[in-house]
């Protein structure tokens, strides 16, 4: 075993467990009905804002960087993608509020969309793991994710009265030319009957430095966010809520294929330097939506609860891409510069019912989301930017369709058993005006369909009072995109990615068992096994050449074992921590040869944070180790095809040391300290685009109103 291994093993033996306070109650909703933590079938996981602020996590998927089962990858530092039980991008769902944020230009890989939720707008976020498609739809295959969006709570406050409360933040991260954060918010309102909340944050993040490549010029980039949330009471048990948030960033710098990365050297591991001038997005995302809920209170009522939803979005992106090798080089073919566009404009529309049915509750109801799509490219070969119709990131003039029914019932046969079993049945259909395939000198039209019915069964048994075990079988899939259909976009190390129009379905089965409560009054824990398989169906891309494109052909499987455990030494010390390990392959007759790993499958990965909190409370300091072996279950093309971001023979082995702290000054301030990666290592997450940042020191401070 190598002196990593050995490290990392003794810190499971040591702490199997998750920073997340796990010794507190939790509320699930993911699943779409309010259950007890130690109810759920599923694996879960629970981040607060609080815990969001103290960890120091800057954006969204970055938030899961300390929970077992998740890998999270950066291609670039504002493109963020956790990589759940081995499935990458949009092979997981998100939710905002409960509206999902998928969408049909979604591309293969680990996406970038998940860093357009602003991080600090979030009041909680819920993550079920391997859930399936019954509840949510096409993408819950790794996690679904909801993130619940900060409000006024204005049922909280006293009835009739007046109330106002908000807060103020900033904070300054000293790595390379600095980072500033600001972020301003405030709720007012009656209690009881309504609340308006409206926050602002600006992020100014700089470009980063560690102690091998050093300053990775261009890393930064500029990032501004609005969220408003209006309740209301308008009658008995009934809630209206009318949010809209909108997100902006720019120049974000796919760092790892431009010739401001010098490549990396690490041992025997090696990652090629960039070869491009510039690879720079801007993206822009949008919500809106209107909810009309109700809790009904009536014990005779058919009807329980019902929550409808009308949404719209928006998504913008824009990639500029300067594929010279040099300034002073010529343009040629293969050398220009080339600016791709994509607007999505989604609708949606949810409606949940609730009732009690016979000894059980039946969860059930309709929901259907549009996009309407326009694309556009322009390429410059040496005589100024001209339309390029071949180039678009996807099909232009499209749409896409996505249509499901499902129920879901939830009984006790007999006690201390609690059974869940569901199906859905959905619809997707897509349909494009102007296609160009590669080589193609005309657009060409096109449209296809397809139906889904995926089922699921979940069994939990009480063993005793906040102490389950649990198991069950999840069906879940994936239905083509338009990015899978007629997409055309760089992957990898900037290979051509090209969609084919007779893309079919992604289609898995995974089979989970699991333990979670509280083993004494101090000590709480969950772990799983799973396993997840999918048969002929896998999407994914067959390299021919410079180019990849989009096919059906692959078997594949992956299986892991999560833990996590919490000691609640005394009131003032708290041991946590948590550890992962995953294997998994495909095998696709169309390469050679067929059988292979698993791209950017997750290392055996732990941490453990000894924590201690003073006894006024008012003070806290946290340390906290995470580390993962050496990454080195890759498939030699793979590693070729990808040698920007994956190193020769793998991604390097790591273990880095941080310490955060928390000072409440008085009533309305709060100071806070992090000092990351204080051995200053050269490390990168397995499958990022860029190293992580060398030690850096984080200043913090709120005051509350």
């Amino acid at each position: 075993m190598k002196p990593t291994n050995s490290l990392l093993f003794a810190v499971l033996v040591t702490m199997v467990a998750h920073g997340q306070d796990l010794l507190q109650p939790l509320i699930v909703t993911a699943a779409r009905v309010e259950q007890e933590d130690d109810k759920v079938p599923y694996a879960i996981e629970k981040i607060s804002s609080t815990e969001l602020d103290q960890s120091k996590r800057r954006t969204l998927p970055e938030a899961f960087q300390y929970t077992p089962g998740v890998m999270v990858q950066k291609t670039a530092t504002g493109h963020g993608a956790p990589i759940i039980r081995g499935y990458i991008g949009r092979q997981n769902l998100l939710l905002v509020d409960g509206v999902r944020t998928n969408n049909s230009i979604w591309r293969s890989g680990p996406v970038q969309y998940w860093n357009t939720v602003d991080s600090y707008a979030i009041d909680r976020m819920e993550l079920i793991k391997s859930q399936g498609s019954v509840l949510f739809g096409s993408d819950a295959i790794g996690g679904t994710v909801n993130a619940f969006t900060k409000s006024s709570n204005f049922r909280d406050q006293e009835d009739g009265k007046f109330f106002t409360h908000g807060a103020a933040q900033y904070e300054y991260r000293s790595n390379g030319e600095g980072s500033h954060v600001a972020r301003l918010e405030n709720s007012i309102g009656v209690g009881g009957q309504y609340g308006l909340h409206v926050g602002i944050t600006s992020k100014d993040f700089g470009d980063i430095e560690d102690s091998a490549v050093g300053l990775m010029k261009g890393t930064g980039y500029e990032e501004n966010a609005f969220d408003l949330r209006f309740d209301a009471a308008i009658g008995q048990d009934i809630t209206l809520t009318f949010a809209s948030q909108y997100v902006d960033q720019d120049d974000v710098s796919r760092w790892h294929r431009t010739l401001n990365n010098p490549g990396w050297i690490h041992g025997d591991h090696a990652a090629a330097p960039g070869r491009w001038v510039a690879d720079d997005y801007d993206q822009e995302r949008s919500l809106t939506y209107l909810r009309v809920e109700q809790e009904i209170a009536d014990q005779g009522s058919w009807l329980n609860k019902w929550t409808a939803t009308l949404s719209y979005q928006t998504t913008r992106d824009t990639e500029f891409q300067d594929r010279r090798s040099a300034l002073a080089n010529p343009f040629t073919s293969s050398n220009f510069q080339q600016l791709q566009d994509a607007d999505v404009s989604s609708y949606g529309v949810d409606l949940t019912l609730e009732s009690a049915l016979g000894e059980g509750t039946l969860v059930y109801g309709v929901d259907f989301y549009h996009d309407d799509v326009e694309s556009r490219a322009s390429r410059n070969t040496g005589a100024g930017m001209v339309d390029r119709p071949g180039a678009r990131p996807v099909a232009d003039d499209a749409n896409y369709d996505l249509l499901g029914a499902f129920g879901q019932y939830t009984w006790t046969p007999w006690q201390r058993w609690e059974v869940s079993a569901g199906a859905r049945f959905t619809y997707a259909s897509a349909s494009w005006g102007a296609y160009r395939a590669g080589g193609a000198t005309v657009d060409t039209s096109g449209e296809s369909s397809w139906t889904d019915l995926s089922g699921s069964v979940r069994v939990s048994y009480e063993v005793k009072e906040d102490w389950s075990l649990y198991g069950g079988i999840s069906q879940s899939f994936r239905a083509p995109n338009l990015s899978d259909l007629t997409g055309n976009t760089a992957s990898m190390s900037g290979l051509d990615q090209q969609g084919s129009p007779d893309v079919d379905p992604e289609k898995y089965i995974t089979f989970e068992v699991g333990t979670r409560g509280a083993i004494t009054d101090s000590v709480t824990a969950q772990g799983s096994i799973f396993y997840s398989q999918a048969e002929d169906s896998a999407i994914t891309t067959n390299v021919v050449g410079s180019n990849t494109f989009v096919v059906n052909a692959d078997d594949s499987f992956i299986y892991g074992v999560e833990g996590e455990l919490a000691w609640q030494i005394n009131e003032q010390w708290l041991l946590s921590g948590y550890a992962s390990w995953q294997e998994g392959k495909s095998t696709n007759d169309l390469r050679t040869p067929a059988e292979r790993w698993l791209v950017r499958m997750a290392p055996f990965t732990a941490s453990a944070a000894l924590r201690w909190t003073a006894p006024s409370k008012a003070y806290w300091v946290e340390g906290r180790v995470v580390g993962a072996v050496e990454a080195d279950r890759v498939f030699a093309a793979d590693q070729v095809a990808d040698n920007q971001r994956i190193p020769t023979n793998g991604t390097p082995a790591y273990l880095v040391p941080s310490m955060y702290a928390g000072w409440k000054a008085t009533d309305n301030l709060e100071l806070s300290l992090g000092l990351e990666n204080i051995s200053d290592s050269d490390y990168r997450v397995h499958g990022s685009g860029n190293n992580e940042a060398g030690f850096n020191a984080i200043f913090g401070a709120k005051v509350t109103w």
